[in-house]
């Protein structure tokens, strides 16, 4: 464990967790972001602890603590997942930070506090933009920035309370920092692609203003990144939000979709201009395939409506195999990792932009750095559709139908070539975009369960390329 700072008196950062220990297994599992549902917390170790507010009438601290759990029926025992957590401490909470409530303390370093999720407060928000505009360093946090972006201070800090996988503050609506809940050490692709892609001046991703990394918190010794703060698109509205809203009217969304995909090839483009490509034959494939014929075999475990499509399933990733066999290969570059309409803004005048390049959380880091086909965010793109249309009353297959092809025709006139005429290679990661979906829901959202299967039962079915 790291060395941290720690409030006067105390004994160190295992005395302040051991004081909020039975407040954060209760309060953890049902955060939108935590990973481990429907497995109990059976404790937490602290990674590193660090006073960022000396305690008093308002304490701030941040947390990087993993959290322990029963592994999963027919899993290894793993070492848990780290989360990071900001913590407030007030002797009264007010009624205006009720929905940030973890709880109150009656043991250990913070007894008689009331703790809760410092986010959701402006003035310990503002800690971090002000630790980011200074470049400061406290116990293991390292606070960085682009010279070349101002960044003023005594911008109003706003908690987004939109479900997400991380947490985002906007401050002034100039800025907006994303902080990663869920971290691992290493470098992570959603500092790492806005930074290479801002280098290349391409405009269709916010370039960051400044980001959070945490030092010499794990054996391996590798930075972990911990937040990333990037312009705000004033009046953006996202993607997904923006096809529900023109659905509900009986819009045609045709005309933005072909702007998406436009945008889209904008980014592959660039991306495979910045950072390093691959020629993928048979070699290169095997792996590939092999994963998504372990995730596939993984859900059907978990997920039983999944076992009897399983079989129709996995031809499409022999489909794609015996392709490679016959000598054919593509070209592997970095992708978004996780492209959905929610991952995409369209400013008032009409600009898309692609944010959030984490890639999809619950795959390993180096998993999410590796390159793919482009085509990996084309499917992405399109099962989004598809979602977009059956949260339609009645649901619209016509609309993501009509949407889908829009896409692929903008995205053919930037990158030079149509998705469409590879449907071998777009079916298969378009089946493990499903399968990934299948599971997911399960896990998390079992009302949207029938989405991702009926896309299932599709690319499934005989006669499929």
């Amino acid at each position: 464990m790291a060395e941290t700072v720690t409030p006067s008196g105390t004994t160190g950062p295992a005395h302040i967790l051991a004081s909020l220990d039975p407040l954060l297994r209760e309060w953890l599992p049902r955060q939108r972001w935590f990973a481990g549902k429907g497995r109990p917390v059976t404790g937490f170790s602290p990674v590193a602890v660090t006073e960022l507010l000396p305690s008093g009438r308002l304490g701030l601290y941040h947390l990087l603590v993993r959290a322990h759990q029963p592994p999963a029926p027919g899993a290894a025992p793993q070492p848990g997942d780290c989360y990071q957590l900001l913590i407030g401490a007030r002797e009264a909470l007010p009624p205006r930070l009720a929905p940030a409530l973890i709880g109150h303390v009656d043991h250990g370093p913070l007894t008689g506090h009331t703790v809760y999720d410092a986010l959701y407060d402006p003035r310990p928000a503002a800690v971090l933009l002000e630790a980011l505009r200074t470049r400061a360093r406290i116990g293991v946090l390292r606070f960085e920035r682009d010279p070349g972006q101002e960044i003023r201070d005594g911008l109003v800090a706003r908690l987004l309370t939109a479900e997400q996988s991380n947490s985002s503050v906007v401050y002034g609506d100039t800025f907006i920092l994303k902080l990663l809940r869920r971290v691992v050490p290493g470098v992570n692709p959603d500092l790492e692609i806005p930074l290479a892609l801002a280098a290349e001046g391409c405009a269709r991703v916010p370039a960051p203003a400044a980001w959070l990394r945490a030092e010499g918190t794990e054996a391996a010794g590798e930075p972990t990144v911990l937040a990333v703060l990037q312009p705000f698109v004033r009046g953006a509205t996202d993607g997904w939000e923006l096809a529900l809203r023109e659905l509900a009217k009986g819009e045609d969304f045709g005309a933005e979709a072909r702007a998406l995909g436009r945008a889209t090839a904008e980014v592959h483009t660039t991306l495979a201009h910045a950072l390093p490509t691959v020629t993928l034959g048979r070699g290169g494939l095997e792996p590939l395939v092999g994963g998504m014929v372990g995730r596939l075999e993984a859900a059907a475990r978990a997920v039983p409506a999944l076992r009897r499509h399983a079989s129709g399933l996995r031809s499409a990733y022999t489909a794609l195999a015996d392709l490679a066999a016959e000598g054919r290969t593509w070209t592997a570059q970095r992708v978004h990792g996780d492209l959905h309409l929610g991952q995409c803004l369209r400013a008032p005048s009409g600009q898309w932009s692609l944010i959030d390049f984490e890639g999809e959380p619950a795959r390993p880091l180096a998993e999410r750095r590796m390159p793919h086909p482009a085509v990996r965010d084309v499917a992405g793109m399109l099962r989004s559709f598809e979602y977009a249309a059956h949260s339609a009353s009645p649901p619209a297959p016509g609309w993501a139908a009509a949407c889908r092809a829009a896409y692929c025709t903008g995205y053919a006139e930037v990158a030079g070539r149509d998705p469409r005429t590879d449907p071998v290679l777009l079916r298969a990661y378009e089946t493990d975009k499903a399968v990934y979906e299948v599971l997911y829901e399960a896990r998390h959202r079992p009302d949207w369960l029938p989405v991702p299967l009926s896309a299932v039962r599709r690319l499934a079915a005989p006669g499929r390329p």
